[in-house]
């Protein structure tokens, strides 16, 4: 018998998710947005750090369905230029965003045991601090959901390559992902902010393609790929927080969390 995935609108069987991103797959994301505000209702939802993706994103949620839910995870070392384009964005769409920030006394525990700057000294650490302050602010935003929308594109990383624009998250509790970006090039993204004239945070003027935690993030060079400028000092070009694939490490379901899963 075929596998299938509970999601709010009933089952969705391994065929009917393929028949659906075949669907979707070479239409404008505004048709799969559109989709998925009407079968999901008010149990979907944007996550978004305020990247160039997400601009596209909000400004055709913004045609869609004024009243869409928005959140972010503020992790507590966000540059000022990403407060200052959220902020932007608010006014402009009138959003309600739902700010999600980590537990204080995670992050004190977390300071008081490893440093302030942790992340500097090992990929373990680094992922560590990620847990704290991004994967579990996420996993309370996402409770009762059952679907949530992402700017993920294939072409940003090899972890990304093969992001289908609908999928089910199986790190998640097995809701659905929507990456309505995910065929999208660099290039187009771009080239919808400016035919638009979109909002965008100013630190991709000097050089940032793609910003997360300030300490974390630096300008890329040229002929760097796209998120060269994300945890710098690390090796390994699969590089990730753990939203969106699981740590490498496996620190962080260690003795730092033992009694405090959510």
């Amino acid at each position: 018998m075929e596998a299938a995935f509970k999601v709010s609108s009933g089952e969705i069987s391994r065929l009917e998710l393929d028949e659906l991103n075949a669907r979707f797959e070479n239409e404008h994301p505004a048709k799969l947005l559109e989709w998925s505000l009407r079968t999901f209702g008010a149990k979907i939802a944007l996550c978004t750090a305020f990247g160039p993706e997400a601009m596209v994103l909000l400004h055709i949620l913004s045609e869609l369905r004024p009243k869409v839910r928005v959140f972010t995870l503020d992790t507590g070392r966000l540059p000022a230029e990403t407060h200052a384009i959220m902020q932007k964005i608010q006014d402009l769409y009138g959003f309600e965003i739902d700010v999600y920030t980590p537990d204080p006394d995670d992050v004190r525990e977390l300071v008081k045991t490893h440093g302030i700057n942790l992340f500097y000294r090992s990929v373990e650490l680094r992922e560590l601090c990620c847990h704290v302050r991004k994967v579990r602010p996420l996993q309370r935003a996402l409770k009762g959901l059952s679907a949530w929308i992402t700017g993920l594109r294939r072409v940003e990383t090899s972890t990304r390559q093969d992001i289908r624009r609908i999928e089910i998250d199986t790190l998640h509790n097995n809701i659905v992902k929507l990456n309505p970006l995910a065929q999208w090039s660099e290039r187009q993204v771009w080239d919808y902010i400016r035919i638009h004239s979109l909002p965008y945070n100013e630190l991709h003027d000097r050089g940032y393609r793609s910003i997360g935690c300030a300490p974390c993030t630096r300008a890329t060079n040229p002929g760097e790929d796209l998120r060269a400028g994300r945890w710098w000092w690390e090796n390994d070009e699969k590089k990730e927080c753990g939203l969106h694939a699981p740590s490498s490490s496996g620190l962080a379901n260690t003795a730092f969390f033992d009694g405090k899963a959510e």
